[in-house]
């Protein structure tokens, strides 16, 4: 659907460059105060930027707006029908008039309802032998969110009812109109058209819903841990307004050997198409992994994926992996431009793991190198994996970042409450966001993998 062209302020047709009749048509049909529609904040949908002003639809729900009517025809001041137009309350309908799409186009703001177009209207730069509906595309490109009545001759109503099909909620003819009969028809062209684009948005609320579902398969798998003693836990929180997913990802698998491999990365953005580049290094990454391949070895094959997937050069991706012996009790970590984890062990502090040797983020510098550190962790132990979402968030009104520091104090209260698995990490994710003020602005990955006796 065309991109819905900006309006200017409401004009009266006083203002507009009509004819006296066709001022006076407007100025007999203003409230007797000279009150206006009083302007609601538009609210705007995924496919349409917001706008000042008031929709055609929200208009309509307002129980003090008149409907407004914008009638585009070759001589509006001569139809005897405009003066008689009152909404469904008995008050007068505001009209407007133009004799052409360039006067039209002017005088179409946010606070019209219907446009009521005669068909026999030349479109811009069309001739006698084009497109016959030429004059109503260019109306329904022109204004998409507005409801359009066609208005015809009683020896042309087949073009009506091509009308109809083309976009137009309904059609009139002329000769048998009048003023009751045509203000019926606006007020049902303008909810025939909520209705319409609500049906719409529920459809496509329906596809965002399923392509969601399919990327939640992507970024969010359920991991691989059979014959495994670790526990495991995740959260999720996109950052993107409305979105169920962003670009973060993780993944758990257990190869034959008994070693456990964990790995979260994130994607830099917040679209779909981080997501969907997120999907392809998660199961690149699982393939790899369940293929014998870990460390350098493994970062160095997933940066060729990500250089060969991604939208443009700019594109990079941070990644932390680990290893986790089949004894449970030492692991190896490779960070990839990626916040260190967080290890938790009984009557010790929780703390960060080393990250001196943190290598570059994937897709920053050709030829990089990710060593791999050995850590020790120990017989009971809960090792947390985070994205940065996670410590980027604010402090209250101060603008200081709650930052590694004080996410490692914050841990360190909740597991002291007992606190742990998937209660542990739902409540530091809402503990970030409320000193936050509110949605944290980037996505949130958190994965828990706890050993226990």
């Amino acid at each position: 659907m065309p991109a819905p062209v900006p309006r200017q302020r409401a004009i009266p047709a006083a203002e507009g460059g009509q004819a006296p009749a066709a001022a006076q048509t407007e100025s007999a049909l203003e409230l007797p105060d000279n009150r206006t529609a009083a302007p609601r904040a538009a609210t705007p949908s995924d496919d349409t930027p917001a706008r000042t002003g008031t929709t055609p639809d929200q208009a309509e729900t307002a129980t003090h707006t008149n409907l407004t009517l914008l009638l585009i025809e070759n001589d509006p001041g001569g139809s005897p029908i405009v003066p008689d137009l009152v909404d469904q309350s008995g008050r007068p309908m505001r009209v407007r008039t133009a004799r052409n799409l360039t006067e039209a186009e002017r005088l179409l703001t946010d606070d019209v309802h219907c446009i009521l177009l005669d068909l026999a209207l030349p479109a811009p730069g069309r001739g006698a032998d084009d497109d016959e509906l030429a004059v109503l595309r260019h109306v329904l490109e022109l204004a998409p969110r507005h409801a359009v009545l066609a208005l015809t001759g009683a020896d042309d109503t087949e073009r009506g009812a091509e009308a109809v099909r083309v976009g137009a909620q309904d059609y009139l003819v002329r000769d048998e109109l009048d003023g009751r009969l045509l203000s019926r028809a606006i007020r049902y062209a303008v909810e025939r058209k909520r209705s319409d684009s609500a049906e719409r948005r529920l459809a496509e609320g329906r596809l965002r819903a399923q392509e969601n579902r399919r990327l939640e398969r992507g970024l969010l798998p359920t991991p691989l841990l059979d014959g495994s003693p670790l526990r495991f836990a995740a959260r999720y929180r996109p950052g993107r307004s409305r979105a169920l997913l962003g670009g973060d990802f993780y993944d758990v698998v257990r190869t034959p050997d008994g070693t456990v491999h964990a790995m979260i990365g994130d994607v830099c953005g917040h679209g779909p198409d981080e997501a969907a580049l997120g999907v392809e290094l998660r199961i690149a990454w699982r393939a790899l992994t369940l293929a014998g391949l870990c460390g350098d070895q493994l970062l160095s094959t997933l940066q060729q994926v990500l250089e060969h997937e991604r939208p443009d050069d700019e594109i990079f991706a941070t990644l932390c992996t680990v290893d986790i012996a089949p004894d449970g009790r030492r692991a190896g970590l490779c960070l990839a431009g990626h916040p260190s984890p967080l290890l938790a062990r009984p009557g010790m502090p929780a703390r960060l793991l080393p990250y001196d040797n943190n290598g570059p983020a994937l897709g920053l510098l050709p030829g990089a190198r990710w060593p791999r550190m050995q850590v020790e962790l120990g017989a009971e132990w809960s090792l947390m994996l985070y994205t940065d979402g996670l410590i980027e968030g604010h402090v209250g009104d101060t603008g200081e970042r709650l930052g590694q520091d004080g996410m490692v104090d914050m841990i360190r209260r909740r597991l002291a409450e007992g606190l742990s698995g998937e209660e542990l990490l739902r409540t530091a994710v809402n503990e970030v966001r409320d000193l936050n003020g509110g949605e944290l602005t980037d996505d949130v990955a958190v994965l828990l993998l706890d050993r226990t006796r």
